[in-house]
């Protein structure tokens, strides 16, 4: 019995030993050099970077630009979190019961989260265009001259984030299968009751779904914060008047255009810092939700 017991953590530190392997050296170990890399003068060119102490610091405080990316970013994040987590949870909640078609339309929702970003980024070139453009066009059939999207900073800030809306696979089938593990009976006993859908959908759904909503929202929170560079790039190269220079965007340019390797990683350790901020403002927020309900 002994033996059998001292087997069972051996096996668990066995499985979880190359994972934690991996976590160190692609994770842990870069941040730690990312957070030296900040206090010195390394191009990422040069093999022996000299301290600076705090001379990118006292430069990241007084940067216009970095004002901006960051305007950009919290703007992003406030305007494109509400809409993933809608889409994502609408669409799972609707496709949740048996419906003919039903397999069809959960693949259609899907399909776009396995589409390269950098395909569905040119994809959105071509719907975005304000000549020729498919969402123009729709416009047009209610009167409406429509937008040159990309050549405006609202426009611009707005088509990124559409372009955000279609791959939302990962949330949409969490919530799919969450919605499908409820118990069938509450459902019947609040019919019984006389609750409508609507009256099940804000006092059965919702409240039994927060726990993967709050998960969803600081995944979509990280996810839109830190993994938007592509569409950015490719859609607007962080323009017009940098309304769509997101941080991401920001440190490549300081990285890899301007040979600021340091300063990047400065930028990075901020973006990481506004992220944590950012999450955990949000659960305290759910947190106090739960306490005053």
């Amino acid at each position: 019995m002994k033996t059998g017991r001292a087997r069972r953590p051996l096996t668990a530190w066995a499985f979880l030993a190359p994972y934690t392997v991996a976590v160190v050296l692609l994770i842990a170990l870069p941040a730690l050099l990312n957070v030296g890399y900040a206090f010195t003068d390394h191009t990422g060119l040069t093999r022996d970077p000299q301290f600076v102490g705090l001379a990118n610091v006292r430069r990241l405080l007084s940067d216009g630009f970095l004002l901006d990316s960051l305007q950009a970013s919290l703007f992003h994040v406030a305007l494109a979190v509400p809409v993933r987590l809608l889409a994502a949870v609408g669409l799972g909640l609707l496709l949740a019961a048996p419906r003919p078609g039903g397999r069809l339309f959960r693949v259609a929702v899907y399909l776009p989260t396995v589409i390269p970003d950098v395909a569905l980024a040119v994809l959105f070139l071509w719907v975005l265009n304000p000549m020729y453009g498919p969402l123009n066009q729709l416009l047009g059939l209610f009167g409406h001259p429509g937008y040159t999207w990309l050549a405006d900073p609202t426009t611009a800030r707005i088509g990124v984030v559409l372009m955000l809306a279609f791959p939302i696979g990962e949330g949409f089938i969490v919530v799919l299968a969450a919605r499908r593990l409820l118990d069938g009976r509450l459902y019947e006993a609040a019919a019984l009751e006389g609750c409508g859908p609507f009256g099940q959908l804000r006092r059965l759904t919702l409240p039994l779904l927060a726990p993967v909503l709050v998960l969803l929202a600081v995944r979509d929170t990280i996810l839109t914060l830190q993994v938007n560079f592509v569409p950015a790039y490719v859609l607007t190269d962080g323009r017009p008047a940098n309304a769509t220079l997101y941080l991401p965007v920001y440190i490549f340019d300081q990285v890899f255009e301007f040979s600021g390797f340091a300063y990047g990683s400065l930028i990075t350790i901020m973006l990481m810092a506004v992220t944590a901020v950012i999450i955990t403002l949000q659960l305290l927020l759910v947190r106090r939700w739960r306490v005053l309900r």
